[in-house]
């Protein structure tokens, strides 16, 4: 599988590592790789998330083409907010 990040990826990591969700470039692999949650969403588009924390998960989406990813955003939510 191939994935093609955002062109501002290591941007986006710098912001959530300023706001104390320390998460790298592997981090975010491995969360294409290995999700918690796989949801179809629209326009052929997937979000994945994972939990990260007690209080936390990270959220992906991207487009999927044959076998390679590309990514969207990546963007953190409370997990309190979407308890069931």
């Amino acid at each position: 599988m191939i994935i093609h990040a955002i062109v501002y990826l290591h941007y986006s990591i710098k912001i959530l590592n300023k706001h104390g969700f320390r998460i790298s470039k592997n981090d975010i692999v491995d969360i294409m790789k290995n999700p918690d949650t796989i949801i179809n969403n629209y326009e052929n588009r997937k979000m994945v998330q994972k939990i990260i924390n007690d209080r936390y998960f990270i959220r992906i989406i991207f487009t999927e083409k044959r076998n390679s990813k590309k990514m969207i955003i990546i963007y953190p939510v409370k997990r309190s907010r979407h308890a069931g």
